[in-house]
This record gives C-alpha cells, sequence and structure tokens, in this order.
C-alpha cells in the first residue's frame, strides 16, 4: 500500500494543537510508519475594531485579535494498520483535522 498521507490541524489554541499533534505522531510511529513533522504554517491574524460607544466616543476604540494557528504532518511509508489507528484516534473539539491521501 505504502501511501502518503498528509494531514492538517487548525485551531485557534497552540497548546492544544501541539498536544494533538504529537498524539498523532505517535500512533503513526508505534505502527511502524514514518513521520515528517509537524510543521508549523504561519498564524492567520484576524483583528476586529469595534466602538466602546454607539453614540458619543468616536474616537474610544477597542481591538480584538483572533488567531489561526496551523500544523502540517506528512506520514509515508503507511499501511492498513496505521490508516486504521488514525481512523480510530479521538482528538479534542476544538482542533480541526483536514486529511489527505495520496
Amino acid at each position: 500500500m505504502s501511501q502518503k498521507i498528509r494531514i492538517k490541524l487548525k485551531s485557534f489554541d497552540h497548546m492544544l494543537l501541539d498536544k494533538s499533534a504529537k498524539k498523532i505522531a505517535e500512533t503513526v510511529t508505534s505502527t511502524g510508519a514514518k513521520v515528517c513533522g509537524p510543521i508549523p504554517l504561519p498564524t492567520d491574524k484576524k483583528i476586529f475594531t469595534v466602538n466602546r460607544s454607539t453614540f458619543v466616543n468616536k474616537k474610544a476604540r477597542e481591538q480584538f485579535e483572533l488567531d489561526s494557528y496551523c500544523r502540517l504532518l506528512d506520514i509515508e511509508e503507511s499501511n492498513a494498520k496505521t490508516v486504521d489507528s488514525l481512523m480510530k484516534l479521538e482528538l479534542p473539539s476544538g482542533v480541526e483535522v483536514e486529511i489527505k491521501v495520496g
């Protein structure tokens, strides 16, 4: 089988993301496959500016920042056992997982 699997993880919490990437890497290496990563991708920052008051103070504003962190894992020399263990793996609810097989 020996196919290449690419896993992309996204989250707003970088600590949770690193724990999930470590858990995936440990699971994959226990099945005998080779892991490259986790590779940190650039952080996506969104900044929102909001007026503090509704009518009077135009100059009084607040800024909020929303950071989105990403990690990339490449799995090489995978087998059926590797894919099966990845499907059974439970990750925290704050992490979005995107898997590409190719």
